[in-house]
């Protein structure tokens, strides 16, 4: 008997002996050890962090847009950071900046987007009770959550939050007398991080564990539906890099508080000499950004892996280039680690090495294009149905294909040099890192929903959704590529001073107004999300006709997903449009040897293999 057999038959005993157990509202909906629900508080939680990280896009879009607005009507929410003009205060802008880039980065890209689907399909999809460890997966949330809270209350204190950026390099950020927000909220920032990076550690081991250990009979590796692959590459990416971030933070704590110089050197504030003597501020860049860009791939990952299964589900067709698919994962996953200094083309790096990063970084390009071509060919010629998942799949593809080609220019040192801290950069990274996820997310949540609350989201309300975001997105980041090719220097809190930049007061003024329509249009989304959690249609087993696991549990599957035995797996999860099969899909959990009308020759072999199989088992049973 295997060892994933023999863990799985220890969950079923545990399953059996708790199933009827009654749980209090504490154990059952705040301190649960169920993958589902901890799926369910990050989903929530992540909510929350991106309606905040939007209101300050907001803010600063008005700032940038129509900088001689009078904001005198939000004094009672900004109440000191607005200046007795009636105008934003110009390092309460940078701070806005700052929480921004850190919210939506971090706590809705990785922790919401991860935090929610890694938990909720990663067990139904490879037939597991549930997570390796449910105590260390309910130990990652609550870890999140205490961060989430430091995080927050940084905003309230008087002196404000962080504000260095969301990359909050030293000198300034290890400098607490440099600027208002370099004291007590980069403190908090800091703190806020480490118990951040002490949450996504716990959720990657457990999913690492849980993929490699607890999957069900017959559910191979090369079984494993392309969702499964990319939360387990995504878990592998981070448990390799956020340790380098943890060391980044914790040498800079140092810094801050115990009087260390690691990135400190021939420092003057007001004209006075500090003692600091030895450190470099690009050792801070390369321990960053040995996270941040592997980061990119922590958010895109997963986002590509749901949109492999809603594309294949509603084109009814097997995804193109399964293997290539994979491949393409496994070489962005080690690729990843290998192109961080394309950030720091400008910081004095030597040529030869800057050649070598740019070179790496433009093949990083071939397995995402592998990517791009085979989500197109598998809607080439398909039976699609337009959901606003597939919608919000097809959007993602768009933005990959964009936002890409402008990685190909920043990947180029040489261009790179013209554009760096551009609005070219902060256009490229939003299309191909921000919108590409927020899609993601937003499919997997429109998909998947009928799973987690058992009732169908409004459709129309998710077209008009779709749209509205669709054509808000390259509306608001198109224009930003010709301010950045102008020379338009991001995080600048004004830029009326410079008569270079006096042409493009419009076009920042047109950027805002489509900020404000997009961000509007999210609260589409918002009231069909909690309107059709309780009022909306309740869902079917399986709406969409889809061939993985989850779909075989009950429709509101309780603590052990399955009543009963964990089925088994019989075949890939993509078997859409079959030729000579009954249906247009045929479930994992079909055995081959009940659909030979459609069975490949190979499948043929495979399908008496499992008829002796049976037959020797049915005699061990009588015996």
């Amino acid at each position: 008997m295997s060892t994933t057999t023999e863990l799985n038959i220890g969950h079923d005993v545990h399953h059996d002996e708790h199933h009827d157990h009654k749980q209090s509202f504490i154990s059952k909906y705040i301190f649960s050890t169920d993958h589902k629900m901890i799926a369910k508080q990050y989903l929530v939680t992540g909510i929350f962090w991106g309606i905040i990280g939007v209101l300050m896009s907001v803010l600063f879009r008005v700032q940038l847009g129509f900088p001689g607005a009078n904001l005198e009507w939000l004094r009672p929410v900004l109440g000191g950071w607005l200046t007795e003009a009636g105008k934003i205060d110009p390092e309460f802008y940078l701070a806005l900046v700052t929480m921004h880039g850190t919210i939506m980065v971090f706590f809705v890209l990785t922790a919401g987007l991860s935090g929610t689907f890694s938990n909720y399909l990663i067990p139904l999809q490879i037939g597991a009770r549930d997570m390796a460890s449910g105590f260390m997966n309910m130990l990652s949330y609550w870890f999140f959550f205490i961060s989430s809270i430091v995080m927050l209350s940084s905003i309230f204190i008087e002196s404000g939050p962080a504000a260095g950026g969301w990359t909050v390099y030293p000198p300034l950020s290890a400098l607490p007398q440099a600027i208002q927000g370099s004291q007590l909220g980069m403190t908090l920032w800091l703190v806020a991080m480490v118990f951040f990076i002490v949450s996504i550690l716990l959720g990657g081991i457990n999913y690492i564990t849980t993929v490699i250990n607890l999957r069900t009979e017959g559910m191979t590796f090369t079984r494993l539906p392309l969702t499964i692959w990319s939360f387990f590459l995504t878990a592998v990416i981070g448990l390799l890099s956020f340790p380098v971030l943890f060391a980044a933070a914790l040498l800079l704590v140092f810094d801050r508080s115990f009087g260390t110089s690691f990135y400190l050197s021939d420092i003057y504030i007001g004209g006075e000499a500090l003692p600091n003597m030895g450190g470099s501020p690009i050792l801070y860049q390369h321990l960053f950004w040995f996270l941040g860009h592997p980061e990119v791939y922590i958010v895109l990952l997963p986002a590509l892996g749901i949109t492999s299964e809603i594309i294949a589900t509603n084109s009814r067709k097997p995804i193109f280039g399964y293997r290539a698919m994979i491949g393409s994962m496994l070489g962005i996953t080690v690729l990843s680690f290998v192109v961080w200094a394309h950030h720091m083309f400008v910081s004095g790096l030597n040529p030869f090495l800057g050649s070598v990063f740019m070179f790496l970084t433009l093949i990083i390009a071939v397995p995402s294009a592998v990517k791009v071509f085979n989500y197109i060919t598998t809607l080439w010629k398909g039976n699609i149905i337009f959901t606003p998942a597939t919608l919000f799949s097809i959007g993602l593809v768009s933005f990959f294909i964009s936002g890409g080609l402008t990685g190909i220019f920043l990947g180029n040192s040489v261009i790179d040099i013209q554009l760096h801290d551009t609005y070219f950069v902060v256009a490229h990274f939003h299309l191909v890192m921000g919108s590409l996820s927020i899609f993601g997310l937003l499919a997997g949540i429109y998909h998947w929903f009928p799973k987690m609350f058992g009732r169908m989201m409004d459709a129309k309300l998710g077209h008009i959704h779709f749209w509205m975001t669709f054509i808000g997105v390259y509306l608001i980041f198109f224009p930003m590529h010709y301010i950045g090719i102008a020379g338009f220097p991001r995080r600048y809190y004004s830029w009326t001073n410079f008569d270079a930049f006096s042409g493009y007061t419009d076009l920042n003024m047109f950027v805002s107004i489509a900020a404000f329509v997009t961000v509007a249009a999210q609260f589409i989304f918002l009231f069909n999300f909690f309107y059709s959690m309780y009022r909306g249609k309740k869902a079917p087993q399986n709406p969409w006709n889809s061939n993985t696991l989850e779909w075989t549990a009950p429709i509101e599957p309780g603590h052990g997903n399955w009543v009963g035995e964990i089925p088994k797996v019989y075949r890939w999860p993509y078997d859409y449009s079959k030729p000579g099969a009954k249906d247009d899909f045929i479930p994992q959990h079909v055995p081959l040897s009940t659909t030979p009308e459609s069975n490949l020759p190979h499948e043929q072999e495979l399908a008496k293999q499992e008829q002796l199989n049976t037959s020797a088992h049915a005699k061990t049973t009588e015996s």
